[in-house]
């Protein structure tokens, strides 16, 4: 093929690539950003339409000294350049000019200052909150705790559900692709909603631009800030800060609803709970353990490991390993304990959850030990009754 041909083919191949990817885009987001979206979301808050009007107040103040300055300028040099027979003045000094130059900007400062002081404030202040939810960020999800107001008492782990096969471009994606969770977090509207911020592992960052909220979460740490949704819905943010390899697969789905249906959510979630809790002394099958632990790895390890555990960079295959194969005590503590990459699992998932994916992994794919671990094993091992 001669270099024509070539040059053809490999055009050919970027408009081929950029229509693939506008074709995906053309939809807006439920939640999330639209398309050709320059400005900020729509606002859910009173915060974040302070913010908005902040933003537009500083651009345009900027856009008029941009304009004032240079246009000054650039007549200046245009009308008394030395082609024209402009000759330039003489003085030392001018203490007029000074003060101006001095005083104006530092009104344009204050200015600008006041009201964004206001808005930083208000920002956090946390206090009178009707519902206290903390958030725990993981490699890579977010877990919910309702400690305190209505849903006390409520815990759950929030996790991409896009499926691989989406992400590895085998199937379509969809409309929230990359934005979709299996756990959204339920609010009531217009209730102040205070957010405690901590992470198990590394820093991340939760993130809801419609209601102006981006709050670090830093192990070893608790941080706070608040919301209070002023409109039912549902709203789409991510993980804002570099966390590790699964850091864009890490979304935050907030669903807003009415004070009544928060309220059936609340009952119904209550009872999931309850239904979904482990008797440490039942003994399940190997066919009960090896489904409810598929579920368990699909949520929690298939992102790192993949869904055929062959593993992948830095994560090791599950699939023919030495350490599912070998002696459980060793699977006991990794999946206990973590270790390096792997996150501990102890107080995250139930020790139940850590029974039935143990069980999954060992006898999964090529793996086919036959052995099965009961709740009670895994209770055991981490030093509990």
């Amino acid at each position: 093929m001669n270099l024509f041909g070539k040059v053809t083919r490999t055009l050919l191949y970027f408009v081929a690539a950029f229509g693939t990817t506008f074709a995906h885009a053309i939809e807006n987001m439920p939640g999330g950003p639209a398309v050709l979206q320059l400005n900020f979301p729509a606002p859910a808050t009173k915060i974040m339409q302070e913010i908005h009007w902040l933003h537009w107040m500083m651009l345009i103040i900027c856009a008029l000294i941009f304009i004032g300055v240079f246009g000054v300028m650039f007549y200046s040099i245009l009308k008394h350049r030395k082609s024209l027979g402009a000759k330039s003045a003489s003085f030392h000094e001018s203490t007029t000019v000074e003060i101006i130059w001095t005083v104006i900007p530092l009104l344009i400062v204050i200015g600008m200052a006041l009201p964004a002081t206001k808005t930083v404030v208000a920002m956090k202040d946390t206090t009178n909150s009707d519902i206290t939810i903390k958030t725990t960020g993981y490699q890579w999800k977010w877990g919910y705790d309702y400690i305190k107001g209505e849903g006390e008492g409520i815990s759950f782990l929030s996790t991409l559900s896009t499926s691989r096969e989406a992400i590895n471009n085998l199937e379509p994606k969809s409309s929230t692709y990359l934005m979709e969770v299996d756990n959204e977090m339920v609010v009531p509207v217009g209730k102040k909603i205070r957010m405690i911020t901590t992470a198990n592992d590394v820093i991340h960052s939760w993130t809801i631009p419609a209601f102006g909220v981006k709050q670090d979460a830093i192990p070893g740490f608790v941080r706070d800030t608040w919301f209070r949704a002023e409109n039912i819905g549902t709203y789409r943010g991510q993980c804002s800060e570099l966390c590790g390899a699964e850091h864009a697969f890490m979304p935050i789905v907030v669903k807003v609803v009415s004070l009544d249906d928060y309220s059936k959510w609340v009952e119904q979630k209550k009872k999931e709970m309850a239904a979904a809790s482990d008797d440490p002394s039942k003994v399940y099958t190997l066919d009960e353990q090896k489904e409810r632990g598929a579920k368990v790895y699909a949520s929690n390890c298939a992102a790192c490991h993949q869904p055929n555990g062959k593993g992948a960079g830095t994560f090791p295959a599950l699939d023919g390993s030495k350490m599912v194969l070998g002696p459980k005590e060793a699977q006991y503590n990794i999946l206990i304990n973590g270790k390096g990459a792997m996150p501990k699992w102890a107080g995250v998932i139930s020790d139940g959850d850590i029974a039935s994916v143990m069980t999954y992994t060992r006898n999964a794919w090529g793996n086919k030990t036959g052995e099965l671990i009961q709740t009670q094993e895994i209770i055991t091992a981490r030093g509990g009754k």
